[in-house]
Order: structure tokens, then sequence, then C-alpha cells
């Protein structure tokens, strides 16, 4: 091929004689780097997806190749230009190539140093204009290479919160599209029009806006800071697991989504990862860490980010999860889903009589369809059931589930005596909330942004920055206060405990139990369904409806102005 393609190149330059041998050869490497680098590529969509060794010697090869063939195109690019006809769009394509190996790198590492990697390596294509002139040739198929380069430069834009250039990115991609769909009359107009729509109500998905005083929105990052979950303090006695994998899994009907993220993934996902550092200070290059020194600090747990998974896809992940969890590790089970309730009436009251939340149902797998219909008392095929985790429950395992049917992982039986808790949604919100689920649950909120929610459920859409920080210093008291709550009860279980010494589970507990007090204090909430439970249960008077607590609740209601709100009298019956 490559032979074939010299030929070609060399005689559309000009009498291949001509040629000096140091050109012919600089072609000729450049083109086997090109192939090489296609062909590693192309392999990377055949590694497993899950399990975390197989595929890294696979990907430190690919970076390799594409470091060379970047580096070489930069050292003889006149040569190329002059024998090879090196067009800037084909540049454009290499530097769009590392950028989606940096960004399918973090994805199997849960590194957030890699999605920066990506940014400056789209963000210098643009910069550059290498695909500038593809507009001017008449070739539908590279136009669409420039609109996939802008849909991915959109996502990492978006997992690193940089949402001014996103903006200015949906408007240059608007007006390609536009261009595009004028000049080629293509079928796929439709399909990118509504990649527009998605990402427009991605980025405008927050129920309130932060202000400076210019009235320019700030931009908020929820990821772990250095100051984000409360100090262990002196006395403290709590476990020594720590989170190494998680798996965040959306099947949500109607809710905001962009790539294969829905809102609540996007959310779940950020809160597992500490804020990114950059990656030329810590990291040689991926895979290949020459240093002999560890980073000072704790990596992000490796997480699987799973869309619309059937049954079979979340089974298999989860086993391949389970199976590769190190010592004193936990697993975490982060379920965003459509509730399915039990369709008939059951006797029992086993771990799969209560329904679950909904698998995606890939007609081609299951024909028990029709046959289930006709039967009341077969179970729901397309349905996480409570039972389908017990085998897991081996290994440490922490499950929050956000769904119409949460209160179906209540019925939990912990047989193997090691650490489990679960975090369970309302099932309901009072009707008077205006509906927000399609922009994303208020209970995930809660756990990814607890002020934003705390805002939201007072009535409040907009706030200067200054009162956001100040909210925001006072809300991380609280979270220490709750800290204390939890390791000094007498009567808690002891699982909570032992989550208790890992940062990110520290914060999700304290997150919850600021959102659980927070619905029991506001006068809308007034039914059972529309409070956060948890299995094991929390003593609610040392926990959830500690009047200390609730004093700390109102406090922060005070200085954003809406106590009124909150019920005051909760605090008299003590």
């Amino acid at each position: 091929r490559t032979d074939f393609a010299l030929k070609e190149i060399m005689s559309s330059g000009g009498a291949e004689d001509d040629i000096p041998q140091a050109e012919r050869k600089t072609v000729t490497d450049f083109c086997y780097l090109l192939d090489k680098s296609k062909q590693l590529f192309n392999g990377l969509r055949d590694l497993p997806q899950y399990g975390q060794k197989q595929w890294q010697s696979y990907f430190g090869r690919t970076f390799d190749v594409y470091t060379k063939l970047w580096k070489f195109q930069q050292q003889h690019r006149q040569v190329l230009d002059n024998r090879y006809g090196l067009k800037r769009w084909q540049i454009g394509e290499i530097a769009s190539k590392i950028g989606q190996l940096y960004y399918h790198y973090y994805l199997r590492t849960s590194e957030t140093s890699y999605l920066n990697e990506a940014f400056s390596f789209y963000s210098a294509i643009r910069q550059r204009s290498y695909y500038s002139q593809v507009n001017k040739e008449d070739r539908p198929e590279l136009v669409v290479k420039k609109l996939r380069y802008y849909a991915r430069f959109i996502v990492v834009c978006l997992l690193l919160n940089k949402m001014d250039v996103v903006k200015d990115l949906v408007k240059e991609l608007s007006d390609e599209i536009e261009d595009y769909t004028h000049r080629f009359n293509t079928e796929d107009q439709v399909e990118w029009n509504l990649v527009l729509q998605e990402v427009a109500a991605f980025i405008e998905a927050d129920p309130v806006m932060v202000l400076n005083d210019d009235n320019t929105i700030v931009i908020t990052s929820n990821r772990l800071s250095e100051t984000g979950a409360p100090l262990l303090e002196q006395g403290m006695i709590v476990g020594q697991l720590a989170l190494a994998d998680a798996l965040i899994i959306g099947n949500c009907n109607n809710q905001v989504k962009f790539s294969e993220l829905t809102i609540d993934m996007f959310r779940m996902l950020q809160a597992l990862e500490r804020e990114p550092m950059n990656l030329a200070s810590q990291m040689n290059k991926p895979g290949m860490q020459e240093s002999t020194e560890k980073p000072a600090r704790r990596e992000n747990p490796h997480k699987y980010l799973l869309y619309k998974p059937t049954f079979s896809q979340l089974y298999t992940f989860l086993a391949a999860s389970f199976k590769e969890l190190p010592a004193n590790s936990v697993l975490l089970i982060y379920l965003s889903a459509t509730g399915v309730f039990p369709s008939g009436r059951s006797d029992s009251e086993g771990p799969y009589d209560f329904g679950g939340v909904l698998t995606n149902s890939n007609r081609d797998i299951i024909n028990g369809d029709a046959m289930h219909k006709r039967n009341q008392s077969y179970k729901e095929m397309h349905c996480l059931h409570p039972g389908d985790l017990y085998p897991f429950t081996r290994k440490p395992l922490f499950i929050i589930v956000d769904s119409s049917n949460s209160v179906a992982y209540k019925n939990f039986t912990n047989l193997f005596g090691q650490p489990l808790v679960c975090l369970l949604s309302p099932t309901a919100y009072p009707k008077a909330l205006q509906d927000q689920s399609q922009r994303g649950s208020l209970f995930t909120l809660f756990l990814n942004n607890p002020l934003m929610a705390f805002l939201f459920v007072s009535g409040l859409s907009s706030m200067r920055r200054g009162l956001w920080d100040k909210c925001q210093d006072y809300l991380r008291k609280i979270n220490r206060d709750i800290a204390q709550l939890l390791t000094h009860s007498r009567s808690i279980d002891q699982s909570f405990l032992q989550f208790f010494g890992d940062e990110f589970l520290r914060l999700l507990l304290t997150r919850f139990i600021f959102c659980s007090a927070t619905m029991r204090m506001h006068k809308i909430f007034r039914e059972t369904r529309n409070y956060p439970e948890s299995y094991p249960q929390l003593p609610r008077d040392e926990t959830v409806e500690n009047p200390h607590l609730q004093k700390h609740i109102l406090e922060l209601a005070s200085i954003l102005d809406v106590r009124n709100v909150f019920l005051e009298n909760t605090l008299d019956d003590y």
C-alpha cells in the first residue's frame, strides 16, 4: 500500500529520478508511520472495554507511534509539503487522533490530567486553523471529520467545565453544520442538529446561576479539592477502606444527555474525581511513568461509565470490577435509572419481589418478553433487582440508587458480613417543586453540588459570587459537624464508619445526610416518599433529625434570606 502511494506521490511531484534520496526516504518513513498509526488506532476498538491491565501496553505502543509521527511531520514539514503534498487538514487529523487517545486514556484510567492533554491538542487544531481549508474541497466526508472533531472537543470541554469555550464551539459548530447541509444536501442534517440541541440542553441543566459583579457566569467545579472533604479529626475511629472502582450507570428516560453521558452520570463522575493537576509536572507519558517516586496524592477511583446498558453488559462490567478489586478496597455502584415495579402480587418478600431499576432491553437477545407479559408470576427480566447484587456483597460495596423505585434496595440482606451501604433517593418529589427531572435528579445534584441543590429547593435561581462563597464556607462547617455526628454516634451501623475513612465516600455520606436533613425540614417535602432513605438505616435523632444540624440548616437559610421555606417548629420537639 505504501509503495503504491509513494509512486503516486512521487510521480505527481515531477520525475521520480529528480528526487534526492534523502527526501524520498523522508516520504517513505512518513507513509510508514502514518500507516502504522492508523493500524494501531483502529485496533484500539478491538480491545476489551473492561479489565484494567490488558490494554495498557497496546496504548503505550500507539502513543509512541503517534508521538514519533507528530514530531516527524514537524521536523520535515517542508519536504512533506513539496513531495508528499501534505495538507493542513491531514496534520489536523493527526492532532485530533492524539486528542482522542488522551481522552480514551482518561476514560480507561479516570486520571483527569489526561483531559487537559486532550484539550491542548484539540485547542491547537482550532488555534492553528488546521481544518479551515476543508470547506474548499468538494468532499463531504472531510467536512464530517471536522464536525466530529468539534463534537469531541465539546465533550472534553464539558468534562473540564470550560463552559465559555463550549459556548464558542457550539456557535462555530452550528455555522459549520449550516454550511455543510447547504452545500451537500445530506441526509444526516437531522442528526447533527440533534447534537446541537443536546449540548445546548446540557449547558443549561444547572438550575442556579452564580454571577460575578459584571453579570458573567461563574463556572463552579464540583471535583474533590484539597479543602473538599471534611478532615478526619483525632478520636474519629473509622475504617481504612479505599474506594477503588465505580460503576456509573445511566438509564433514565428523557434525561438531558450528550454523547453517551446523561447529566446525572456527568455529575456523579465529577463527584468521584479530584481536581485535575498539570500532567507535565507529574507524568512523562501515559502508561510510561519513569519516575520512581509516586505522585504525592491518591489516584482517582477507576470508573466504568455505562449508558443504557443491557443486563448482560452491566453484569459483565460488574463482575470485571469485582474480580479486579484490590484488598481493603470498595466497589461503588451508582444507578440512575427508571424504576421497574413488580407486575404481580407476591406472597413472599425476597430480593426479587420488589422490582428494581431498568436495564436496557435489547430485543435481539431475549425472546421471552411475550411469554413474560402473559404470566404475572414471572419476575421482570430487564431489571436489576436487589438480589442481582447479592453475589457482589462478598466484598465491601457502596450502592447509590437514584430512581422512582429506589426503595426496592431497602430490602437488602447483608449475607457475608462485609461493609455494605445503600443510599436511596426519594421515590417522588413534591408537586409544588417544578419538575426538573429532565435536567437531572435533585438527589444526585445534592451529592454533586449540595449548595446549588439547596438554593434550588429554596426557590432561588441566581446568586452573586460573594454570597455563594460565603455559603460554601458555611457548608464546609456543616460538613465537619456532620462528620462528628456520624463518628460520635453510639447506635450507627459500623458499615458507615468503615467507609468513612475514604475521602470520596466521606463526602458522599455527609452530603447525603445534609440532603436528607434539608428535605425533612422543608415545608413542601411532607410525605415519607419525599425523603432519601438508607440501608442500613441511620439513627435519625443522631443524624438527619439532629437538632444541632437543623439549627445549622436554618442558619444557612437565614444567610440566604429563605428561612420561611423551612419549618422552625421541628426544633421545639426536642
